[in-house]
């Protein structure tokens, strides 16, 4: 089956440090934190446009592509899954987290990948070891409960989408 394609926004390039927010009210791109020396983006991290999760926000979606963008950057992708995810904030508070995975459907690289089970699994543990520990630097816990395929990611992206 071929997966489903949407488009998304990168926030936070990969490789970079730093992680930017899109402000509505602006129309551009404010820094909102710094993350420590040695951590970065392994991937470009944005959201989904015209969507809200249960923490009030975009949906997140990392991009699992050969080189990193810019804020800014609309990208076509498939979706291929999500990482299902309780976070718990400073105050105690859980909630539902999910970060959805896209691939560029101008990918060279991963132009076969549809599915998240088909990337290697060295990859899926290092995003969701980078997700659990910039979470742990903002003083919050991070906890991937299921690997999503495409079919369910999709499923949770309309149901969070606005109309």
């Amino acid at each position: 089956m071929q997966a489903e394609t949407i488009t998304v926004m990168i926030e936070s390039p990969k490789g970079v440090n730093q992680k930017f927010d899109y402000d509505d009210k602006e129309g551009r791109f404010r820094l909102n934190k710094i993350l420590p020396a040695g951590l970065a983006f392994p991937f470009d991290f944005g959201m989904i446009p015209n969507t809200r999760g249960k923490d009030g926000d975009p949906l997140d979606i990392i991009v699992i592509d050969e080189r990193g963008t810019f804020p800014g950057c609309l990208i076509d992708c498939r979706i291929i899954g999500a990482f299902q995810a309780e976070q718990t904030e400073r105050n105690g508070k859980k909630m539902r987290n999910d970060r959805f995975v896209g691939v560029p459907d101008v990918s060279q690289l991963f132009s076969e990948v549809n599915r998240l089970d088909e990337l290697p699994e060295a990859i899926l543990n290092q995003l969701e070891y980078f997700f659990k520990n910039y979470n742990e630097q903002a003083g919050k816990q991070f906890q991937i409960t299921a690997r999503l395929n495409a079919e369910q990611a999709l499923k949770l992206i309309e149901d969070g989408t606005i109309t």
